[in-house]
């Protein structure tokens, strides 16, 4: 889902909720003024037609002026009253919880970082593009940028806020309807913009909870020989100097993390599907399918590319 028109969390209800009503009034005023102009064009053609009336006389032009006065009164008032309603909106946006889920999440050229806050560094969960929320806890993210400004909105949960280098910014929501909603960066912020996405994946809390448990344990060491064979080559090909793999060596933050990339949807940030074949295709020629991006291509043989294609597939 990735609709404005959706909204699955009260932060998006109230959104939504003062979207339709700036249409409808805005759309009503606008019906108005189009009437009116009408009205005015068509009596005046009959002004200009009758024989004795030639000009508008001083009571018309009174009534006129009344009408104008009045009209300006009702639009001042009806800004007055958009302009409180949309601080009303933006305060309760702005009501952080005391008691929430933290999530930190940074912006690169052109992925998503994620990270679980936790008071114990060495159970903090860092993943990459997908972020999994349990339905009907107060999420709060603390969103940065490493790079350039982007911003980050899933319009189904809640409006969008920019990330500026070297600022911390907070955003927060409750997702009340369980769904895989999708996200944007919704700030240009170079050649593959565009190809900037995430899903927020929302589910019941006992089924996040396994989630979270079995994505914070690093996965098992490969044991047959041919994954073994990828993990080395993952290793040797110059792979771990940008990724990490939880339980290797490969702790490199240049690129996303790829502990447990096997189970996440997609590849590059929504650009493809999470296909074995796609996952070879990206291996072999990032730049052909996001032209522009910073992870270059790696000579390996077909042999090399299928072992590291399944050892990656391999991380649950």
């Amino acid at each position: 889902m990735h609709s404005l028109f959706d909204p699955s969390s009260p932060q998006a209800r109230a959104v939504a909720g003062l979207w339709w009503w700036m249409l409808a009034v805005g759309g009503t005023v606008w019906l108005i003024v189009i009437v009116a102009m009408l009205w005015a064009a068509i009596t005046r053609r009959q002004r200009r037609l009758s024989s004795d009336l030639v000009r508008l006389d001083d009571t018309a032009h009174v009534r006129t002026e009344r009408v104008v006065t009045i009209a300006s009164g009702i639009t001042v008032a009806i800004l007055i009253a958009f302009l409180a309603y949309d601080f009303t909106v933006g305060h309760a946006l702005a009501q952080h919880p005391l008691r929430a889920l933290t999530i930190d999440v940074t912006g690169h050229q052109w992925w998503w970082q994620v990270l679980y806050e936790d008071p114990d560094p060495s159970r903090q969960l860092v993943t990459a593009n997908e972020i999994h929320v349990p339905v009907g806890v107060p999420i709060q993210f603390k969103l940065r940028a490493a790079d350039v400004i982007h911003s980050f909105w899933a319009p189904s949960l809640n409006g969008k806020k920019d990330l500026i280098p070297g600022y911390t910014t907070t955003l927060w929501f409750q997702a009340d309807t369980a769904g895989r909603y999708r996200g944007q960066c919704a700030e240009f912020c170079g050649l593959q913009h565009a190809k900037m996405a995430f899903y927020i994946v929302a589910e019941p809390k006992p089924k996040f909870a396994a989630w979270l448990a079995a994505a914070s344990q690093a996965p098992a060491s490969p044991s047959d020989p041919h994954l073994v064979y990828g993990q080395r080559v993952f290793l040797s090909a110059g792979c771990a100097t940008c990724h990490t793999i939880a339980g290797t060596q490969a702790r490199a933050t240049v690129g996303p993390d790829l502990t447990h990339l096997g189970s996440r949807e997609t590849l590059a940030a929504g650009t493809l599907a999470n296909t074995r074949e796609n996952l070879l295709r990206w291996i072999v020629d990032p730049g052909l399918w996001k032209p522009g991006v910073h992870m270059p291509a790696v000579p390996l043989s077909p042999p090399q590319q299928e072992a590291l294609a399944d050892y990656l597939e391999s991380m649950k």
